[in-house]
């Protein structure tokens, strides 16, 4: 059986856990869940770190979790300059209760904002969200995001707090239909939502001029968190598609959870794509078109 069951959490390369951990569990309230440890066994070979030291923190915020490493000898750090167009902007919306209560927390931490003017309100034919992009410490893009009604509020309706959790991580591409056929195809994703973003809104909350951005959420069977997937139409990219590895700072993974890792494994190859196999077969690694990775796992695994 091909395709995801569930969206497990995330993982994303930094350069310093004990600054990551102040951040996170600091300003967006993250917890750490267990003790720094090293990378699953067979986990490391798929990823390309075999014969680096790789730590590992893993932080929870409410149902959802992020896993973060640090790895030596380290690889790229995260390329200055790169906005919302591009593939490697992977950034994670963050449900928050009350918008300006979580935008005075973190005003003014971590690498800076990404919106221009503060959390912006966006007209109803774009879903009318309160929604704020900023940076964390490595310059990993992230997004608060407040729902005024809906499905994706009444998931967290009953979560206690002022940071709910991960609602989805959105993903840039450069081919919308290229994407579609990984990710609607072997992975097995539904596409539950599409829509085309543009205004001023937009703008001040991409920090872009005049974009317009086709917005597509995509739903594992279990609902959340989803994949996002944004395709800016305008303005024009004008650098080629970003691809960070593993080890890079630049990357950012999803952890996913399929009955059979070796049927998407197959079904990826045969669309052309980079798959790693783990020896076992119950765990593999996909990159899609545009370098976003897909940590694959059999049922069980931890």
């Amino acid at each position: 059986m091909s395709g995801i069951r569930a969206l497990l959490g995330f993982e994303r390369t930094v350069a310093d856990l004990a600054r990551t951990e102040a951040f996170y569990c600091g300003s967006l309230d993250f917890v750490r869940e267990g003790v720094i440890g090293a990378l699953p066994p067979g986990e490391a070979e798929i990823l390309g770190l075999s014969g680096r030291e790789v730590r590992c923190l893993t932080l929870r915020l409410n149902r959802q979790w992020v896993r973060f490493l640090e790895v030596d000898p380290p690889g790229a750090p995260y390329p200055a300059e790169r906005d919302a167009t591009d593939p490697i902007f992977q950034h994670f919306a963050i449900p928050v209760r009350d918008m300006a209560a979580a935008f005075a927390r973190i005003d003014g931490v971590g690498r800076g904002p990404i919106s221009r003017g503060g959390p912006q309100v966006l007209p109803a034919s774009s879903g009318g969200v309160s929604a704020y992009k900023f940076r964390d410490p490595d310059g990993h893009p992230l997004e608060l995001i407040a729902f005024p009604g809906g499905p994706a509020a009444a998931r967290s309706a009953e979560v206690p707090g002022l940071f709910l959790g991960i609602d989805h991580s959105a993903i840039t591409v450069t081919d919308l239909d290229a994407a579609l056929r990984v990710l609607t195809g072997p992975l097995g994703l539904t596409i539950a939502g599409r829509g085309l973003n543009r205004g001023p809104e937009q703008g001040r909350l991409d920090g872009l001029d005049a974009p317009e951005v086709d917005v597509i959420a995509l739903a594992p069977p279990v609902p959340a968190p989803h994949v996002e997937v944004l395709h800016y139409r305008r303005p024009e990219r004008t650098r080629s598609a970003a691809t960070a590895g593993p080890a890079d700072r630049g990357s950012t993974r999803f952890v996913v959870e399929a009955e059979d890792p070796g049927a998407v494994a197959a079904a990826v190859q045969e669309l052309g794509l980079s798959v790693t196999r783990a020896a076992e077969g119950r765990a593999c690694f996909v990159t899609g078109p545009d370098g976003h990775g897909f940590l694959v796992r059999g049922p069980g695994r931890p």
